[in-house]
């Protein structure tokens, strides 16, 4: 005897099936959420590592220490600097992303590693896009165009003058091949049809140095390592590459105002970095700490006295920056030659 199905009864099956797959979408999310709240709550339970892919000292070095130990006060634990200098920032890019995402090992790193590495390495080890929560940018670094003291020019204009008299006569230099100083210097070139001849020197003391020396004819650099040579007249100040002059060099206009347009000159960061995959509210609470640190008056004139300006930018700012730049420093890196490796 063929048997009889029950069409209500299997109709019955597919709704309890649809009704528990609902409850536990629902009871996942909700556990999510508590999850976050949980994480959000506890954090930190322990000491936060902040790794400086540069060496002691520099700008990288003050922002780190001095906005972590402000940050270390609110947060309840201490903020443990670490430099991990190395491969323009390749180095302490690894170690960070070797952590686990869980908000205890956090990056200090700067514009060139995020937005001129790509341009530099076949095989970069990291995706500046991907590979990072952003936190968000904690200081700029605006740079100063100085000359050789003994060049017969007191402003811009009276300097491009020398080399388009002279195409080739005249040197800069810079902190290395594919550095801040090599792209910036060159835009600067093309923008006002000058001819200066490229020496690349490791790092920037040894080029401020050269100039001031005048082995080379101009440079860049941040006021502070410039000012002691201005001071006494081995360099000249033309311009400064900033919205707004520097209080430590009053007199030296912004780049826009001496005519070498606004965004000619670009400035370095200093930006807060987690691995990828660290919890929002993590990632939330160290930018609003940040934020915080940089607001704090003796911060902001500590760095401000390094030529630092502080920001307190968002995740999502950063993360913009990030992809205007790597497009834009490609097709310079390519229009002057320079091979990745």
């Amino acid at each position: 005897m063929p048997r009889v199905t029950n069409p209500m009864s299997a109709i019955g099956r597919r709704t309890m099936a649809i009704l528990c797959a609902a409850f536990a979408a629902l009871w996942a999310g909700h556990a999510a959420a508590q999850g976050a709240a949980k994480v959000d709550a506890a954090y930190p339970s322990r000491p936060i590592r902040l790794i400086v892919a540069f060496p002691p000292g520099g700008g990288a070095d003050l922002t780190a220490r001095t906005v972590g130990q402000k940050m270390a006060e609110s947060l309840g634990q201490p903020v443990l600097v670490e430099n991990r200098p190395g491969a323009n920032g390749i180095v302490g890019a690894e170690a960070v992303l070797k952590s686990p995402p869980d908000g205890y090992t956090m990056l200090l790193i700067d514009r060139g590693a995020l937005g001129i590495n790509p341009s530099l390495y076949k095989k970069l080890p990291y995706d500046p896009t991907k590979d990072f929560a952003y936190v968000g940018i904690v200081t700029s670094a605006p740079y100063v165009l100085a000359i050789d003291g003994k060049l017969p020019a007191r402003t811009l204009a009276e300097f491009v003058q020398l080399p388009q008299a002279k195409p080739g006569s005249l040197n800069y230099g810079s902190f290395g091949t594919g550095s801040m100083a090599h792209l910036n210097i060159e835009a600067l070139k093309a923008r006002l049809g000058v001819d200066l001849v490229h020496i690349p020197y490791k790092g920037v003391g040894p080029a401020v140095q050269a100039v001031a020396a005048g082995e080379s004819a101009v440079t860049i650099g941040a006021p502070p390592a410039l000012l002691g040579f201005v001071r006494d007249g081995r360099m000249r100040a033309l311009a400064i590459g900033s919205a707004k002059r520097s209080p430590l060099m009053p007199d030296v206009p912004t780049l826009a105002e001496a005519g070498g347009g606004e965004d000619t000159l670009v400035p370095t960061y200093f930006a807060f970095l987690l691995p990828a995959g660290t919890p929002r509210p993590i990632v939330d609470r160290l930018n609003a700490e940040m934020k915080r640190a940089v607001s704090a008056p003796e911060v902001a004139e500590r760095l401000n006295k390094a030529g630092l300006e502080t920001t307190g930018g968002s995740p999502e700012a950063l993360a913009e920056l990030v992809q205007r730049d790597i497009p834009r420093f490609q097709k310079l890196a390519k229009d002057i030659g320079i091979q990745p490796e």
